[in-house]
């Protein structure tokens, strides 16, 4: 095995440490707010107007006040282009509005126009639950037959890291979601997992040839045998979702914010939760047996 420079597992409880200072903020955040959800999963109506002239969105707000209105969401992308989103309104109430805008605010283009009714939204949110129950229950299985349970279990602990990170984040800071968010979780759960298996891999390579020390330093030794692939690969990604979200469109950034925190929170946990965790899954089946 390799020499290694810095013992990782040494300070595994360091890095238990960091992860619960952001997780339980985010479960509080979770609790007394909860998340910020969109039409997608509230149902409602979403326009993305470009105007001729500058306006300001409190022009906008004083029209859509007019009509019981006031409430809604108007997100600015420059001085002309604005997305507002609203609560579910009848055709011809969403007519009113839009004429009233053109006499009150100035001539408009309609670059996107949504509506999603409240049923259509439930149905969404409870098929995002049955599709990450699923994920994570085929992993499970995966993981087991591929190495061991313990595996799979340190595998599973990491993926709801990255999960209650990524949720926690979006609490706090309010972030809209929307349905890309949920393609964006399960991108990062494929993406993480992929990482851990990476280091589990070599985990279970050197254990065939273990000729001796602790299964700390093995460990030890097969995250830094794997560390300059896990590093290139989440800062090649990294840097992609940055420029995307950059220069990319008002339409993708919820999708491309959740998949950056996702894979930073993902490169986190594969290296500093995953083997702990599993390190620390096999300590406690060694004094188990003692006890036996």
């Amino acid at each position: 095995m390799a020499v290694v420079r810095y013992d990782l597992m040494r300070k595994k409880n360091t890095w238990f440490i960091i992860s619960l200072l952001i997780i339980i903020p985010g479960i509080i955040s979770l609790a007394i707010q909860g998340l910020n959800l969109g039409i997608d999963f509230t149902g409602g109506n979403l326009w993305h107007l470009r105007f001729i002239e500058s306006t300001s969105p409190q022009e906008i707000r004083n029209i859509l006040g007019q009509f019981g209105l006031e409430g809604s969401k108007i997100q600015s992308v420059s001085d002309q282009e604005y997305i507002v989103r609203m609560g579910v309104i009848e055709e011809k109430t969403a007519e009113s509005v839009l004429s009233a805008l053109d006499v009150g605010v100035g001539e408009f283009e309609m670059l996107r126009n949504e509506h999603v009714g409240p049923t259509i939204g439930r149905e969404i949110a409870n098929k995002a639950i049955v599709a990450l129950v699923i994920a994570a229950a085929i992993m499970l299985a995966y993981i087991t037959y591929r190495f061991e349970f313990s595996f799979a279990i340190a595998a599973i602990i990491a993926l709801i890291h990255d999960v209650l990170v990524t949720l926690g984040i979006f609490s706090i800071f309010q972030i809209e979601v929307e349905s890309a968010f949920i393609a964006a979780i399960l991108t990062v759960i494929g993406y993480s997992i992929n990482d851990t298996i990476v280091i589990f891999d070599r985990i279970r390579e050197n254990l065939k040839y273990r000729k001796g020390g602790t299964l700390e330093q093995l460990v030890n030794a097969s995250i830094w045998q794997t560390m300059t692939r896990s590093i290139n690969t989440s800062l090649t990604l990294i840097f992609v979702l940055i420029a995307m979200l950059l220069f990319g469109g008002t339409t993708t950034k919820v999708f491309i914010m959740a998949m950056l925190i996702g894979v930073v929170s993902g490169a986190y946990s594969s290296i500093f939760i995953a083997s702990p965790v599993w390190l620390e899954i096999k300590s406690w089946e060694k004094k188990k047996k003692s006890f036996a």
